[in-house]
């Protein structure tokens, strides 16, 4: 789970291609899906139109950058006319008033949260006159362009801690039962479909490999430890990267972000 604020500005990272696509503008939200759909990209060079990443495109969002696999996930929003029309209706959920289908004036949003992989809106942080509280998204009917309506049961079930949202925060009982429930249905995927993911994953950690062998490191790198896996001025080899491969993507990531020719 990630607030809106944790995911605009950050750097754009192709994978594939080890370079920074632009920094993410601001967050497309589809009314009808309650969804982040889009993101609009920030580039100095990209002033006489807007581009942007479907979110389905999206791979991770870490502390320091969202990645994609390649530049070709950014598209022209000109040549896509249902993402044109979703950011034309600059539907913004922060800073909208939250009313009951009843018209209760319950607050203003301060901010809202997103599943960060699937873009599902999970729910929003309320500012009231004397408190701030925490709305899911199941209970609401319309997100407008003024107002954000919801139901009524709303008023009772307000969440005090915004970290409940988090769907993979469940319990540990809970966890415990789903497992016990499909034990007996586990699905293993057959032999060639593994084969083909582990095909894809070794290409891709190869071409990072290429992209990023011989080149010099501007910055010290650490590993998801906060130990110091690589000083600043050295010169990469495969050995390292396969390196910060194992410790975890960001790593990767880290190196693409900060290294000369």
């Amino acid at each position: 789970m990630k607030s809106s604020a944790q995911i605009i500005s950050l750097p754009i990272i192709s994978i594939s291609d080890g370079v920074q696509v632009g920094k993410v503008r601001s967050l497309v939200l589809n009314p009808e899906k309650g969804s982040i759909d889009f993101l609009t990209i920030e580039h100095e060079d990209w002033q006489a139109s807007i581009k942007a990443i479907p979110y389905k495109k999206v791979i991770g969002v870490g502390e320091f950058a969202l990645t994609i696999e390649s530049s070709n996930a950014v598209i022209d929003l000109n040549e896509i006319p249902i993402a044109n029309q979703l950011v034309n209706k600059k539907i913004q959920i922060k800073d909208t008033r939250v009313m009951t289908r009843k018209g209760q004036l319950l607050g203003e949003v301060s901010e809202y949260f997103v599943d960060d992989e699937t873009g599902q809106i999970l729910g929003m942080e309320l500012k009231t006159p004397n408190q701030q509280l925490t709305i899911s998204s199941e209970f609401v009917l319309t997100y407008g362009k003024d107002i954000l309506i919801v139901k009524e049961e709303a008023t009772q079930n307000y969440i005090t801690n915004a970290n409940e949202l988090d769907p993979t925060k469940e319990s540990t009982a809970a966890v415990n039962e789903a497992v016990n429930d499909v034990k007996e249905s586990i699905y293993i995927l057959p032999v060639e479909e593994r084969k083909t993911e582990d095909n894809e994953l070794a290409s891709l950690k190869k071409k990072q490999i290429d992209l990023l062998n011989g080149k010099r490191l501007s910055k010290t790198i650490y590993d998801s430890n906060g130990n110091v896996l690589f000083d600043k001025g050295i010169t990469l080899t495969p050995e390292d990267i396969m390196k910060a491969q194992n410790d975890s993507p960001s790593t990767v990531v880290e190196l693409s972000m900060n290294v000369e020719a």
